[in-house]
């Protein structure tokens, strides 16, 4: 469960200026504000399957848009390289060109 929490957290920082007001709202107040589906339909005074309804599409939403346009993926592997190029450097190893190489050309 919190594999996917990070991972929504994630693709709704990309791509949260896609959704709709409402569909942002329940997504901050349901993943980024831990609030439960009670206390978001409480709060905007609809019931609970509502709530449940619109956050599991926009989570799929959410989804679709990482599918074609790929920046969580594109996220990752930069945080990565610039991993691998952090213990390059701290180990002294001569792939420190070769790693900066790969994030240049990265699209």
């Amino acid at each position: 469960m919190l594999e996917k929490t990070t991972r929504m957290n994630y693709l709704f920082d990309f791509y949260q200026e896609l959704l709709t007001d409402k569909q942002r709202s329940y997504m901050e107040y349901y993943y980024l504000e831990d609030y439960s589906l009670g206390e978001i339909s409480d709060t905007f005074d609809v019931s609970r399957q509502a709530v449940y309804d619109n956050i599991r599409r926009t989570e799929t939403m959410l989804e679709e848009y990482e599918t074609k346009l790929h920046l969580y993926e594109r996220f990752q592997r930069r945080q990565q390289l610039l991993d691998q190029l952090k213990d390059s450097i701290q180990q002294g190893h001569d792939d420190v060109l070769d790693i900066i190489h790969t994030l240049e050309n990265l699209d």
